[in-house]
């Protein structure tokens, strides 16, 4: 069954871009306009990010993140058939500051987030870094899906580690000069265990895992977002936030990407994945205090 669903994905991949993008313009036009694919999440989250944004403007954030999201799905497929120059061509970005510490002889981590589009970014930045590039992924359900993402994934050199044993799985390359990319505005599982910090004004639990990685090894740490200059084509944007994490108090450096975060979406809002339950859980005094 994999090798047919990969087959006629793989057809459809051979379609022009601009051809692809009709199919998502009508799967954006289904999801907005007939199915309303979680669009009380969206507009309750948009709600809690800008409760002074006019009606409107919301609206229009929403109708442009959810042509973002299906584009992101088409682009997806259409990386399937492409090949490194295809990818180079459509995300850019400058890798001065990951050569500066890998000159060093220092491995980093990369902190992004839910933003448009990372399987662009993640085959970008592992096909022109001098670094292994370990990017971790949480396994999907389907086995058939599961396995096209890990082939999309890895097509430019990068090396897929599962969120669900990360421990065992990156040991074989402890002692090698890696960047490991992580997306971290991850919602936390365990609600006892996250940092707790105020995300737009409201309490949300962020994994603890990022930060605690860093720490633990002192390992450089570069955030990262991007934008797009047009249809089709993306910029990411890197810098060292921390050389130093072991320095910084408990907490610290998740209570800067969160702030991070929030000046990124704020500029760029049409970007971030909103149809994510972000704000699900409430904060407790049990689970400690709030990160502001």
């Amino acid at each position: 069954m994999y090798y047919i669903v990969y087959g006629l994905l793989y057809l459809l991949s051979l379609l022009p871009l601009q051809v692809l993008y009709l199919l998502s313009n009508f799967a954006y036009f289904v999801l907005y306009y007939v199915a309303g694919y979680r669009k009380k999440v969206v507009f309750q989250n948009l709600t809690i990010a800008f409760p002074h944004k006019a009606e409107e403007e919301k609206i229009k954030i929403a109708k442009q993140f959810y042509l973002n999201f299906t584009d992101t799905f088409i682009e997806t497929i259409k990386l399937i058939s492409a090949d490194k120059n295809f990818v180079d061509r459509h995300f850019t970005f400058d890798k001065a500051v990951f050569d500066e510490i890998y000159d060093e002889g220092k491995k980093c981590q990369i902190h992004t987030g839910h933003n448009f589009n990372w399987e662009f970014a993640n085959l970008a930045v592992a096909g022109n870094i001098k670094f292994t590039f370990l990017g971790v992924y949480m396994p999907i359900e389907n086995k058939i899906f599961n396995r096209l993402f890990l082939k999309i994934r890895a097509k430019t050199g990068g090396v897929l580690l599962p969120a669900t044993d990360m421990r065992n799985a990156i040991l074989p390359y402890r002692n090698s000069q890696y960047a490991l990319g992580l997306i971290a505005d991850q919602s936390a599982g365990h609600l006892h265990k996250a940092y707790w910090v105020s995300f737009f004004g409201k309490p949300a639990p962020f994994v603890r895992g990022p930060e605690s990685g860093a720490r633990l090894g002192n390992i450089p740490v570069v955030f990262g977002h991007f934008t797009k200059k047009k249809r089709g084509y993306y910029e990411g944007h890197f810098h060292l936030e921390e050389e130093n994490p072991k320095t910084l108090p408990t907490g610290e450096l998740t209570k800067r990407y969160i702030r991070y975060l929030e000046k990124v979406i704020s500029e760029h809002p049409e970007m971030w994945l909103w149809s994510h339950r972000r704000w699900k859980h409430e904060w407790k005094e049990e689970y400690g205090a709030i990160l502001n």
